[in-house]
């Protein structure tokens, strides 16, 4: 079914690979395609409760593929997309959570970034769009924008300030500026530096720990709240975790997770069903 990424499912992970690593994974608009409808299967798929985006070869993602970038230039089309018919996400989070990429803010399971070595550009903003960013020690990152006469494209102005602050941020964005992943950890980039082949099993374990001892419905409300809240109120953010709360408490998976931790036993919590109400 894809051309330009892999998609495979080992419970509890879904993995989706760029595999460009020619190009080191540059995006085309096929590729941007086919990764909406790749995490829209993962989504659905109860097998599993992560999904990790990570890079085919040397890279994570170079960026906007250069050959686009220079059709565009000469005023042709960037390239062809998939055509392929895909809605990942919660609609409730539409509009604000339903653009090109930001949808990955939106899907009801955690998204994570295994970062296995150059992401620039377009790449470091669907990077920043997963919710967690784990980086090999070979990774270097640059947003390249400015360095093209472009401006902080794909919303990477609005969720950069927000992982490393306005000043990091204005810094990465100026100067496009590469910084190792050591330095990415330390302002926030990412939450973690593993060396390379390290980095896929920590992020596998990772995963397990969440599939054997997390509520998956937990965690698909709690992305939610964190995301819609994240220019809200404290008044009303307030109010609506304790709204949430209540209806946490009615649900099996509370009863589940007192239960097995009074009896020292790993949970038993039911993996998501689209369309059960989460």
């Amino acid at each position: 079914m894809y051309q330009e990424l892999r998609y495979e499912v080992e419970d509890p992970i879904a993995t989706i690979t760029f595999d460009r690593p020619e190009r080191l994974n540059a995006m085309t608009n096929r590729m941007t395609d086919e990764l909406k409808h790749a995490v829209a299967q993962a989504e659905a798929d109860e097998r599993a409760v992560a999904i990790v985006l990570t890079g085919a070869g040397r890279g994570f993602c170079a960026g906007a593929d250069l050959q686009g970038l220079k059709a565009i230039g000469e005023g042709k089309s960037y390239g062809e997309g998939a055509n392929l018919e895909a809605s990942p996400g919660d609609p409730g989070m539409a509009p604000n959570f339903s653009g090109p990429y930001a949808y990955l803010f939106s899907v009801r399971k955690p998204v994570i970034a295994a970062v296995n070595g150059p992401c620039a550009g377009l790449g470091v903003a669907v990077m920043c769009f997963a919710d967690v960013r784990f980086a090999s020690d070979r990774a270097v990152f640059s947003t390249a924008f400015s360095r093209r006469g472009l401006i902080a494209e794909w919303g990477v102005g609005w969720t950069l300030p927000r992982l490393v602050g306005h000043s990091h941020a204005l810094d990465l964005l100026f100067s496009a500026r590469r910084i190792d992943a050591a330095e990415a950890e330390r302002i926030g980039l990412v939450n973690k530096t593993l060396p390379h082949d390290e980095l896929l099993p920590f992020v596998r374990a990772y995963v397990k720990d969440l599939a054997d001892n997390v509520s998956p419905t937990s965690m698909a409300v709690i992305k939610r709240q964190v995301y819609t809240r994240l220019e809200a109120e404290l008044g009303p953010s307030l109010e609506e975790s304790i709204r949430l709360m209540s209806e946490s408490f009615r649900r099996p998976d509370f009863p589940e997770g007192v239960s097995s931790y009074l009896e020292k036993r790993p949970p038993k919590f039911p993996r998501i069903k689209l369309g059960v109400g989460v």
